[in-house]
């Protein structure tokens, strides 16, 4: 019984640990003309193709694990249309073009 009651209490914290963390991000992220983005309860920060990620727009900012990177960043420009996009390239630019 003793050994039971030892392996509950040492299970435990075990497994709260595995769910403390960031939730990641959708595989799109649009950002506007700051590099934040909110989401999940959690504020990202995009600088020089890294990520980082806070519960506080003003930090402290902990690198996020590149397996939660989206799969494309797009920027808007000033006039809050869509931009350029900064992952993912333009692969599909010249799709209907016909020679």
């Amino acid at each position: 019984m003793n050994r039971m009651l030892f392996a509950v209490l040492v299970a435990a914290p075990l497994l709260t640990a595995c769910v403390v963390g960031p939730p990641g991000l959708p595989g799109v992220v649009e950002l506007g003309t700051d590099p934040y983005y909110y989401h999940g309860g959690y504020y990202y920060y995009y600088h020089n193709d890294n990520w980082s990620y806070s519960h506080q727009k003003t930090g402290p900012w902990r690198e996020l694990p590149r397996d939660r990177y989206p799969r494309e960043v797009r920027r808007r420009g000033q006039d809050g249309k869509g931009g350029n996009r900064d992952r993912g390239g333009d692969r599909n630019q010249n799709r209907d073009r016909r020679d």
